[in-house]
């Protein structure tokens, strides 16, 4: 997982609540990035709020599947799904669309490999988030 700090390249809009935590999402502190996205999303209004909480959303079902809640971690998927759908493809510098299919990638593997074995393909396919400019992630 990239750990690097690039969020000079977000723009200035993005809440700094959401900002850390997008950096924490980064580093794989999804518990943390919980906190202070859940920290922009209530300051938020549509559609930044929808990507903060899909962010959120997105981050705690990989937290779920770290601690083996299976059926935790795919109840947060579709409602990251749910939020992040009606978005744009891009918001706020995050390349949403690759978002949407970084995770829908993860979901579908954890759905192949079921209750047994999930937290061994966790590290490979935790992509950090995605930015617009040139393909970059944050």
């Amino acid at each position: 997982m990239n750990s690097h700090s690039k969020d000079k390249s977000l723009p200035e809009e993005v809440h700094p609540q959401a900002r850390k935590g997008f950096l924490l999402f980064n580093q794989g502190e999804f518990h943390d990035a919980h906190e202070y996205l859940e920290l922009a999303w209530m300051d938020s209004s549509s559609p930044e709020r929808d990507l903060y909480q899909g962010v959120l959303q997105i981050g705690l079902a990989y937290y779920q599947i770290s601690r083996g809640n299976y059926r935790g971690a795919l109840k947060m998927f579709r409602r990251a799904q749910r939020n992040l759908a009606p978005l744009e493809d891009s918001l706020l510098g995050i390349n949403i669309k690759q978002l949407r299919e970084d995770a829908r990638e993860v979901e579908q593997k954890l759905r192949e490999v079921g209750q047994k074995g999930k937290a061994e393909f966790l590290g490979g396919l935790i992509k950090p988030l995605p930015l617009i400019d040139q393909g970059n992630r944050l």
